[in-house]
């Protein structure tokens, strides 16, 4: 009896009926635990891995409550995505219209923020609960086409059944991720849905092709604002001695004076005028600038350097499914700095190797192949902008006077979840 993986999107496009038929069979099988002609694709089983630990209905669908009017539109109006609308509504309304589709776009969190399409597809939503405010978050409505992209962080595909939930089986969905370039942090997800019979093989790669736009469309605006940035801090730099440096209100360098030009400085959260110790200077001055921005100004080097070397904790939380951080405590004080999905992986395997990994050894952890070490190179260099000396190298580790801990998801199935790391493959199955 063969238990291969099911290809849905080429089934699908010759006969849809028996695909779902199929499919039908595989997630009653899993569900009960029986033997199967067939199995579900990988991201599909992981997913549904995931729902079964944590006691997702499979034949009822639950809805958590929708968002007010008021915090809908101030969630709207927070979004990065209110930017990039244009280009998700030109890349794919009109052919969902047509193809009787409906374009969804969700927050982080997997809540809907805005709808387009197909008039009575839209009706058909609402029956479902697919609608603005809605929370359609994994572990709320179960493997679906918003919410399992935001935790493998790639365009993901939902056909039928391989919905977990029973109610969602008459949906073909497919949704692809949209993040930051500034820093991979994830914003949400564009979804293209509609019924069952209105399944296109192409769909996929559509979506995903525009959130690529999307995300191009927000690095521009990004460079742009860097740039009014930059011609408003010049001449403030051109008057300050010593080493300064401005940046805008995600650390993003607009301009350098006294010391050598970095893409990004690592601030902590909730960051004010006044004195403040940032990772990669030490203690600061730190001024607003007109345009939003921060001017910042470094203290004596080696004043900094003494504080730096005061730091004796570091806790790496990588116990969520999207988020991850590192917290470093000690003299110099506090600070938190998010993760982008690759910085929380090579950290995870610092953190589980404290005698250290060379970078050949990084390279077959995190790809598969050695041979890979300029990548993990670079990588541990932007890691070391923000935590500075307390990654050491030849080999890569973490500062041997550091007290590090890591804080794990409750099942080790769950750690990292959008990673396709060998090694993080492995420990998920300890």
């Amino acid at each position: 009896m063969t238990t291969s993986p099911i290809d849905v999107t080429k089934l699908a496009a010759v006969d849809a009926a028996r695909a779902a038929r199929l499919l039908k069979e595989i997630r009653a099988a899993a569900l009960t635990g029986k033997p199967s002609h067939g199995a579900p694709r990988q991201v599909i089983g992981e997913s549904w891995s995931r729902m079964l630990r944590g006691g997702v209905d499979p034949d009822h669908d639950r809805r958590s409550g929708l968002l007010s009017p008021d915090d809908l539109a101030e969630r709207r109006c927070r979004s990065p995505l209110r930017e990039i609308l244009p280009v998700l509504r030109e890349g794919l309304v009109s052919v969902a219209d047509e193809a009787q589709h409906i374009v969804v776009v969700c927050d982080a969190e997997g809540r809907v923020l805005w709808r387009e399409g197909n008039a009575a597809v839209l009706r058909k939503a609402d029956l479902l609960g697919f609608e603005p405010g809605a929370d359609w978050a994994e572990s709320v409505v179960g493997t679906n086409g918003v919410g399992t992209p935001l935790i493998v962080r790639r365009p993901v595909s939902v056909f039928s059944a391989e919905h977990f939930v029973r109610t969602h089986h008459p949906w073909t969905c497919a949704g692809a991720p949209i993040a930051d370039p500034k820093d991979g942090r994830l914003l949400g997800v564009v979804d293209v849905s509609g019924p069952l019979d209105t399944m296109h093989p192409a769909t996929l790669a559509l979506v995903a092709a525009v959130a690529k736009l999307a995300e191009a469309r927000l690095r521009e605006l990004h460079v742009a604002s860097l740039e009014r940035l930059r011609s408003v801090a010049a001449p403030v730099l051109a008057r300050v001695g010593g080493r300064a440096i401005a940046v805008d209100a995600d650390g993003w360098t607009a301009a350098v004076t006294g010391m050598a030009a970095v893409d990004r400085l690592a601030l902590p959260r909730g960051l004010t005028a006044g004195r403040a110790w940032l990772p990669s200077l030490g203690a600061c001055a730190v001024e607003a600038l007109p345009c939003g921005g921060w001017l910042v100004r470094a203290d004596d080097p080696g004043a900094a350097e003494e504080r730096r070397r005061a730091v004796t904790r570091v806790v790496l939380d990588v116990s969520g499914p999207r988020r991850w951080s590192v917290t470093v405590s000690g003299g110099a004080g506090d600070w938190t700095h998010e993760l982008s999905p690759r910085h929380a992986e090579l950290l995870y395997l610092l953190a589980a190797h404290r005698a250290g990994r060379s970078a050949a050894e990084l390279a077959g952890d995190l790809f598969g192949d050695p041979g890979r070490r300029v990548t993990v190179r670079a990588e541990l260099s932007r890691i070391r902008r923000y935590l500075g000396g307390l990654i050491e190298h030849r080999p890569y580790r973490f500062r041997e006077d550091t007290e590090v801990e890591a804080v794990l998801p409750p099942h080790p199935a769950d750690l990292l979840p959008h990673s396709a790391a060998p090694a993080i493959l492995r420990a998920r199955s300890l």
